[in-house]
């Protein structure tokens, strides 16, 4: 799995993308075949509290996941936006697995 982290217009820490790179992986645990996560980050208004803005985009064999936070940390917004991903994950795997074993109504 290929992980990117893109910081717009500002130097992400070392802890920061250790951080987000240690979240990530753990959604392996839902979905084997992620073939890559993209993570962006963004300040949006620095004097409001709640500017930290994480994007994160994963994609799984014909399927992709996007979810969108904001919060008042990067790491706030980052468990939040994986909870989602985790979520749309298991939405995607049940819906294929209802496909491909239909009910017989008979």
């Amino acid at each position: 799995m290929k992980i990117q982290i893109h910081a717009v217009h500002f130097d992400a820490s070392q802890h920061l993308t250790n951080y987000i790179q240690k979240k990530v992986t753990k959604l392996i645990t839902f979905s084997d075949t992620i073939i890559d996560v993209e993570v962006f980050l963004r300040i949006e208004k620095p004097e409001t509290p709640h500017n930290k803005i994480v994007e994160m985009k994963l994609n799984i064999p014909q399927h992709q996941c996007f979810a969108k936070e904001k919060a008042e940390t990067f790491e706030a917004a980052t468990d939040i936006v994986t909870d989602k991903i985790k979520e749309q994950i298991k939405r995607y795997k049940q819906k294929k697995i209802k496909n491909t074993n239909p009910e017989k109504n008979t």
